[in-house]
């Protein structure tokens, strides 16, 4: 399987509840990615994801980000793309995205 990144600007959605929030640390792979197909509407898929950012400051809900999407997936180019919107999941939507750009990396462009 092949591994692609983008870049992303992603915003928590604020806590629902009063308890303690939950929080995510830089390189977490606790979120996945739910995007919608660029060419099948109606369709949409679940992307385990390894997200990270500039800084080692938790997230929390709230937050915004500029953040560092990673995935090892064939079809991730199906799905996402510059100005394709997503929902971040972690057992419920619990914030949101907008691609900004497919990263090229050490092993050449996408």
């Amino acid at each position: 399987m092949r591994q692609v990144r983008y870049r992303a600007l992603i915003a928590l959605d604020p806590a629902r509840m009063k308890s303690k929030a939950q929080e995510y640390l830089n390189h977490t792979h606790c979120l996945m990615i739910h995007a919608p197909s660029l060419s099948q509407p109606g369709y949409s898929r679940y992307f385990p994801a390894e997200i990270c950012w500039d800084d080692e400051r938790a997230l929390h809900p709230g937050d915004h980000a500029e953040v560092t999407i990673t995935l090892t997936d064939d079809e991730a180019a199906a799905f996402l793309a510059a100005g394709q919107r997503f929902s971040l999941w972690d057992g419920m939507d619990v914030g949101h995205g907008t691609v900004s750009r497919q990263v090229h990396t050490e092993y050449g462009p996408p």
